[in-house]
């Protein structure tokens, strides 16, 4: 099993950043009836989204909150060992974003810099990888970059999606601290179920051609290529609504720790209801469970760090806080953590 400790490794440092266009999905009538809007909003709490331009990519976002961070911790760029950038919607095929962001953040050359190819579950796979680098001697600081612009890849007339991605970037920065600070992960994956969220065309199993590029209709009345987002949603609700409780009854039998000494439960922002459900179904407080889905809808991995600046930003800066962090999506994949955060700058 991929279970992981840690201890004196911590997040020190989180910004997040997202495009200044706002679309109000109740407004979202053009395609959508008023009363699927309705629905869409009742169901998972979705009420806004934030849509990049045309000329921005998830590398822009994320190096905006970079270099916020940066000056705000007042680091200097050849502290910067490791930067890890996390998107499914990268600049290019080739090369890797993450090194053309050491370039434009006038990171050392030393840095190792690269990608990680994941959706919602990106984050906490990303902060495992940045823990591990940051447990080594020779490494001071790991840049964690987490972005997407998931809207450049969906579908406006897709009955499912159309309403529910925005986009957004984070920046991290983890390294070693001077406490204890015992940090678990966990894991997972499961291929078998990849279609049920997936870009089926533009790779190199179905390379573009005009037949991927042209708009289909399906039987919900969807209107989408092969080479923007498709999901099912009954079935995506029914692996997260399992998994994710067992991967916490898991990752907390691990640490041997129990719900109550959590501060914040934070959870990819894909369906409100569907956290709810996971808060009753675990007996947890859902007061313990901060949400920016109202405000930034599923903006993917990146829904996790968004939630820590939007919502919970004073705790964070303040006080201790025990988290757990749990993200799912694409793959499928799905990764928990529980770790600390004391007195972080965010």
């Amino acid at each position: 099993m991929a279970l992981l400790t840690f201890d004196r490794i911590g997040i020190t440092g989180v910004a997040a950043s997202v495009p200044t266009q706002k679309i109000v999905n109740a407004d979202s009538t053009g395609f959508f009836t008023p009363k699927e809007v309705k629905s869409t909003i009742q169901k998972t709490g979705i009420a806004e989204r934030r849509v990049a331009d045309a000329k921005t990519c998830a590398s822009d976002l994320c190096c905006a909150a970079a270099e916020a961070l940066l000056k705000e911790m007042s680091i200097e760029r050849n502290e910067i060992d490791v930067l890890i950038f996390v998107s499914q919607t990268p600049d290019y095929r080739m090369p890797v974003t993450g090194t053309i962001l050491q370039d434009r953040l006038g990171l050392a050359q030393t840095t190792a810099a690269f990608d990680i190819n994941l959706g919602g579950s990106g984050y906490v796979y990303g902060l495992a990888l940045a823990y591990s680098f940051a447990q080594q001697e020779s490494i001071r600081k790991v840049l964690l970059l987490d972005g997407e612009t998931r809207t450049k890849v969906c579908s406006f007339k897709d009955k499912v999606t159309g309403l529910l991605f925005g986009d957004g970037g984070s920046a991290t920065i983890v390294e070693k601290i001077d406490h204890d600070n015992p940090t678990y992960f966990s894991l997972n994956s499961d291929g078998s179920r990849s279609h049920m969220l997936w870009i089926k065309g533009g790779g190199y199993r179905h390379p573009s051609s005009a037949e991927t590029l042209r708009a289909k209709e399906y039987e919900d009345g969807s209107i989408r290529s092969d080479e923007q987002v498709a999901i099912d949603g009954a079935g995506f609700f029914d692996f997260a609504s399992r998994e994710i409780p067992a991967d916490m009854v898991q990752i907390f039998e691990y640490a041997g720790e129990n719900y109550e000494g959590i501060d914040f439960y934070l959870l990819h922002q894909a369906d409100k209801f569907l956290n709810d459900q996971i808060a009753k179904k675990m007996k947890v407080p859902q007061d313990k469970f901060p949400y920016s889905i109202l405000k930034f809808v599923n903006t993917s991995s990146v829904s996790i760090p968004l939630t820590m600046v939007s919502e919970i930003r004073d705790e964070l800066r303040q006080d201790k806080n025990r988290l757990f962090l749990s993200g799912y999506g694409a793959g499928l994949s799905w990764a928990s953590a529980i770790t600390s955060i004391d007195r972080c700058l965010i």
